[in-house]
């Protein structure tokens, strides 16, 4: 930790038994320390800011009332839990977030005890939740379960889902709602909290219990009109109405960063006897550090930063990135055809479109954290003859995959799927890494399905997915900046399922799909140096094949190497499949397909990880030499 720091009470705190220890009085210092201890690590890391500070006092809170781990608490998205890391053991090892063998900047199973469920994806607690408690129950346990879900991930059905289950099953579970973003209705002071309070104490419980077992004994149209005269009584003075409904018992709104308010709400709902029960606190993004406070989108997700001036470190790379290129290629599609729609889910800046919203608001739209939605969505615009762009990052995107095949695919309707994050993310790991969507997408009947070898490709590929109209078409492109190449004004489209032949050998050919093309072309270079005269091509169609291309490839050289971003079943699943039921294989041609790797890889720097998956210039020309059985020059180009 940084020696500036002045943290007497947090140096005490090694885990959340030491924070038990202290008198409520001292939580609010204990809480600003946590804060300056997250600026300051998270200043030298990088990483998530803005959910994080907003969650202190919650944090802190929770751990004082609850006998975490014993007492599972689940984070949901688990990017705010940094805070959380801090009271568990793991304050010591903060400034190596998101680095290469430190902490993940999520919640983590393997990383920590107090980590009962990770969640690198949105809308998960409620139903992991759930489980935990059926299990408690069925195991005879008394343990409690707390899940604590951001107001974004309330967009997602998924949470309803799962809260409409509690509430048929009347589980013991806790769910804390932090709406930091929505304002889902705000705390209104002294009377808020009182009114809080009082409904979650014991008083009322046993009163409003003893009520409803009175009611069970009246006639059942009685019983379900005092029920609803309870439920709406109560819902006038402290809202959450829709909660009640689906099960749960609400309480709130509360102020989230008012410690003297929740702590004792938060015990009076430990210590409830039964039922799920819902507590509503309302944060502030970015509490406490004023840059963050007043622009939470920045500091959402922050690079290395100045602690005084909240200056973050700016990208040294002169090329745009890939996300930028995209962006400016759909805006500039869409000054030509009023009939474009961009549509992404609750990632406007992320995916680049909060730069077509600022020019066609009325034809973008954040659908919020629903990718299932999004897509059918999609699906509904492109029935009416619109061009819509479902632009969302390649983990998300698994999470819709019934609407892809249901709604899209088998209607064979013209959605056009922009995949960003596509490979490996670097610092967010394996929750992140965008690793399989050309595996999942290729089996589809009717699907073309693209990826960009550079940023001039990637606007090329743009243009084709709007001049698409016969069915579903996708395009991938990485995280990070392009290579630098020259750049048209305007893309131009592609003929479909047609690749290119950039470099033309006789020995050894190397056949790219995506961004590795760089590295073949270098490991082309190598081996030519070795008197192996290598052919490089840019496949750039997954689906339909350039067969024509493969073919020749295969008939005149002696090894054929497939290289992807992307998991096993993907690009080379496809050219395999070509070549074996065309009896091409029986020639005696040397395939290997190099791809990412059969286990979901930790955090890291997305250079060594494509090193370490064979998948830069020396994995490439390594897997050359092994095919020619020249295994001393392949050992030898590894050390």
């Amino acid at each position: 930790m940084s020696r500036s720091l002045n943290t007497p009470l947090l140096d005490q705190i090694d885990k959340p038994e030491d924070l038990r220890r202290f008198k409520e009085k001292d939580l609010r210092q204990i809480a600003d320390e946590v804060r300056a201890d997250l600026i300051d690590a998270v200043s030298q890391t990088g990483g998530h800011l803005g959910a994080g500070l907003g969650v202190v006092e919650l944090t802190v809170a929770l751990h004082y009332v609850f006998n975490t781990p014993d007492d599972r608490l689940i984070w949901d998205v688990s990017h705010q839990a940094y805070p959380h890391k801090i009271l568990t053991e793991r304050r010591a090892r903060m400034r190596t977030i998101r680095q290469e063998g430190g902490l993940s900047g999520f919640a983590k199973r393997t990383e920590s005890p107090y980590d009962p469920f990770g969640a690198g994806h949105s809308s998960t607690s409620i139903s992991a939740g759930l489980g935990m408690a059926v299990a408690r129950d069925l195991s005879g346990g008394d343990n409690n379960v707390i899940a604590v879900i951001g107001d974004g991930a309330m967009s997602a059905g998924m949470a309803y889902e799962a809260m409409n289950n509690a509430g048929a099953l009347d589980a013991r579970l806790i769910v804390i709602l932090n709406d930091n973003d929505m304002s889902i209705a705000p705390p209104t002071g002294a009377m808020s909290h009182y009114l809080a309070r009082l409904v979650s104490g014991k008083t009322y419980r046993t009163l409003r219990n003893r009520a409803r077992d009175l009611t069970h004994k009246l006639p059942e149209f009685f019983r379900e009109g005092a029920r609803k005269t309870e439920e709406y009584t109560r819902g006038f003075f402290t809202g959450g109405t829709l909660f009640e409904e689906l099960g749960f018992y609400y309480i709130g709104p509360i102020d989230g960063h008012d410690l003297d308010a929740l702590v004792p709400i938060l015990k009076n709902v430990r210590d409830a006897g039964h039922g799920p029960i819902l507590v509503h606190v309302v944060t502030k993004k970015g509490k406490g550090y004023e840059p963050a406070e007043n622009s939470a989108d920045k500091y959402h997700g922050v690079s290395k930063f100045d602690v005084i001036t909240g200056a973050q470190s700016k990208s040294k790379g002169n090329a745009p990135s890939y996300t930028s290129v995209f962006a400016s290629s759909l805006v500039e599609e869409a000054r030509h055809d009023d009939k474009i729609v961009a549509v992404n889910a609750a990632m406007p800046a992320g995916t680049g479109l909060d730069k077509f919203a600022e020019l066609y608001p009325t034809r973008s739209f954040d659908v919020g954290i629903a990718e299932q939605h999004a897509v059918t969505f999609c699906a509904g615009l492109a029935t009416e003859g619109y061009k819509p762009f479902a632009t969302i990052y390649s983990t998300f995107l698994q999470r819709a995959y019934d609407q892809i095949v249901h709604d899209v695919a088998i209607q064979k309707l013209p959605v056009r799927f922009a995949i960003d994050r596509a490979g490996f993310v670097g610092a967010d790991g394996a929750t992140h890494a965008g690793s399989f969507d050309t595996a999942f997408l290729s089996p589809l009947p009717g699907f073309v399905v693209m990826a960009a070898a550079d940023e001039a490709e990637l606007r090329h590929m743009v243009r084709t997915a709007v001049a698409y109209d016969e069915g579903p078409i996708s395009f991938r492109y990485p995280r990070g900046n392009g290579t630098g190449v020259d750049m048209p004004e305007r893309g131009s489209v592609l003929e479909i399922g047609k690749g290119r032949l950039v470099k033309e050998g006789s020995k050894v050919a190397i056949l790219s799909f995506g961004t590795r093309l760089a590295d073949a072309m270098l490991a082309a270079e190598e081996l030519d140096g070795f008197g192996l005269s290598t052919s490089v091509a840019d496949a750039r169609f997954a689906k339909p094949l350039d067969t024509e291309l493969i073919d020749r490839l295969a008939r005149n050289h002696e090894v054929l190497v497939t290289v992807e971003e992307g998991s096993s079943g993907g690009f080379a699943a496809q050219v395999l499949q070509h070549l074996a039921t065309t009896g091409i294989l029986d020639s005696g041609l040397k395939i290997r397909p190099v791809v990412m790797p059969d286990l979901f890889v930790d955090h890291g720097v997305p250079d060594a990880m494509n090193a370490a998956a064979g998948l830069d210039r020396a994995g490439i020309v390594s897997t050359v030499f092994r095919a020619l059985g020249r295994e001393a020059d392949a050992a030898a180009r590894r050390a």
